[in-house]
């Protein structure tokens, strides 16, 4: 009993190799966990999962002018939540489709656009897996989802962002940086009952391991929860860019690099800033 506490223990505070596991469904398909993710996409005081309202208005007023937005405009969104900027996006006159794994966050955003007369395409899938016979003139996602990919996975959604754009269509996205990167610090505990019962209803041991990965620029936040019923782990992938580590993975992909900025609202980049976004054209 004892030894096969032990063990049990080793394998919650093990370290893992780079992106060796992908628990994204804990995430955006169970039940409890995903009413808890949309409550934080909605809660404008905290920049989890969402930015705030007024930084999101000013994002998309620098979006829609930078672009040319217009009613000619096809715009798919990937990882859209619950249609932050989806709406903005199809109040401008755009013709906008949404992509989300969330089926509670797809639900919210269909409402949203029906209670403000809004005619968006929303799609309930994991983006890594979606297909479709539209070409879009804008691809966007933001909030740094594309940090929690692995390399195939981001090369995967590279081929498909290039697939679905028209000829010399754009990507707008936003990452961490490495300064970012440099600031975070490798730590482990555990809570009862952690975040606000974010992980379950019921009661719950959170152990959370934090790791950091200094050749390939990685951090991973592991969280084992054991509960009565069961333990299961999530693991939380973060991937941090320099400006030329991901412009080569773009252009890598057929993309051109068109300019950084320091987010998603245009401002100027800003070496220091601990994330940067990045508009680039389809090439090939």
């Amino acid at each position: 009993m004892r030894l096969l506490l032990f063990k049990e223990l080793e394998s919650i505070n093990s370290r893992p190799k780079p992106f060796q596991f992908y628990t994204a469904e804990e995430l955006w398909t169970d039940e409890h966990t995903s009413k808890q993710m949309l409550q934080y996409h909605l809660n404008e005081s905290v920049d989890v999962s969402s930015r705030n309202l007024k930084f999101i208005d000013r994002s998309v007023e620098w979006i829609t002018s930078h672009f040319n937005v217009n009613d000619k405009t096809d715009i798919a969104d990937f990882g859209c939540g619950p249609g932050l900027y989806t709406i903005r996006f199809a109040e401008k006159g755009a013709k906008v489709t949404g992509i989300d794994f969330s089926e509670n966050s797809i639900q919210y955003a269909k409402e949203a656009a029906l209670k403000h007369n809004l005619k968006i395409d929303y799609i309930h899938q994991n983006y890594l897996s979606f297909e479709t016979s539209k070409r879009f003139d804008l691809i966007t996602m933001i909030m740094c989802d594309f940090c929690a990919l692995s390399p195939q996975q981001r090369k995967t959604l590279l081929n498909r962002f290039h697939k679905i754009l028209k000829p010399n269509g754009s990507i707008l996205l936003d990452v961490y940086t490495l300064k970012s990167f440099a600031q975070r610090e490798e730590q482990s505990g555990y809570e009862i009952n952690s975040l606000n019962r974010f992980w379950s209803a019921e009661t719950y041991y959170c152990f959370q391991n934090m790791f950091k990965y200094e050749d390939e620029k990685i951090f991973l936040d592991k969280y084992a929860i054991i509960d009565k019923e069961r333990t299961r782990v999530v693991y939380n992938w973060l991937q941090y860019f320099s400006k030329e580590s991901l412009s080569s993975e773009l252009e890598i992909n057929g993309f051109e690099v068109d300019k950084f900025y320091s987010d998603v609202a245009g401002s100027v980049f800003d070496p220091n800033n601990g994330e940067m976004a990045v508009t680039a054209i389809k090439t090939i």
